[in-house]
């Protein structure tokens, strides 16, 4: 198994097709696995730089569009989704390539980590202390408690704060300690390379590309999908780009002001990503533009 990780705006969909191709060189077959939480909703395309059909050229792509934007996304859901789609590519004798930067998502297929039910009783005496406390309170305790989940959750994602510490909970065990601690691996003859590219071309890159997605209907591609009921969907109304395209809408934010809070907070999750696969030292750190570096993942792939 492959994985192609790394903050949003380094190239990975482009790079992943290229490696996929090199493979083909190779007589070796492989196809794409969608590890990017928000390209697995139907219709969140724009905002989601989600590749077209057209720009795949002809590879395979799995877990794409599988989800309503009504539906609730969850870890555990896309682990059990992923897995199966990966073994499937695997007894056929191809080589499944994950790619994304959602690292929770990511690590939960790449290693042995188990997801704990809920406790009613201590949900609800997170979500009275959000209420009254703010999620500033919760975002300082996870801090003190598991850096490493605070760092991958954005703070103003309450329903992941109340998660990550009701698990904190009921195990009495950081929250990211099976995706960071432990790294029991699901799968031997795992690689996994990660795209780096310095900060300030990242920055300026990201700030325009937000520019472009406003420019090229993000607007129109949210108001199509208010009757999907993206309103009402816990996970899609909150993601970088739509949430602010609905504030536009609803006449609550003025446009200028949501290309502005969109560049920064994706900038913001750009750090965040980087932060969260920093700490995995089994990832192959690459530049993206360095055709050397897709020749020696190969030879590093059939290696294996």
């Amino acid at each position: 198994m492959v994985a192609v990780v790394g903050a949003t705006g380094t190239g990975k969909s482009a790079w992943a097709l290229s490696l996929v191709e090199k493979l083909a060189e190779e007589s070796v077959s492989a196809e794409i696995v969608n590890a990017d939480a928000m390209q697995l909703y139907r219709g969140m395309d724009i905002g989601t730089a989600k590749l077209s059909v057209q720009d795949r050229r002809g590879i395979v792509h799995h877990l794409f569009d599988v989800w309503e934007v009504s539906v609730e996304a969850t870890v555990a859901s896309y682990q059990a989704l992923a897995r199966a789609c990966i073994r499937e590519i695997q007894s056929r004798g191809v080589i499944p390539i994950l790619v994304g930067g959602s690292g929770l998502y990511i690590s939960s297929v790449l290693y042995e980590f188990e997801f704990p039910g809920t406790n009613p009783a201590i949900r609800a005496g997170l979500e009275a202390r959000l209420a009254t406390e703010g999620p500033q309170a919760l975002q300082a305790e996870l801090a003190a408690k598991d850096p490493l989940a605070a760092a991958a959750i954005d703070p103003k994602n309450s329903r992941r704060l109340i998660r990550a510490l009701e698990v904190i909970e009921i195990t009495g065990k950081p929250f990211g300690a099976g995706l960071d601690a432990e790294r029991r691996s699901w799968q031997e003859s795992t690689r996994i390379f990660g795209l780096e590219r310095p900060r300030e071309e990242l920055v300026v890159d990201l700030d325009q590309r937000v520019v472009t997605m406003w420019e090229t209907g993000l607007l129109d591609e949210v108001r199509g999908l208010i009757p999907q009921g993206i309103e009402s969907g816990v996970t899609a109304s909150k993601a970088i780009g739509y949430h602010q395209a609905l504030s536009v809408l609803r006449g609550e934010m003025e446009q200028k002001e949501a290309v502005e809070q969109t560049q920064a907070l994706t900038r913001r999750f750009a750090r965040r990503q980087v932060s969260w696969f920093r700490r995995d030292d089994s990832i192959t750190w690459i530049n993206p533009f360095d055709d050397g570096a897709l020749a020696a993942s190969v030879r590093t792939i059939l290696s294996a």
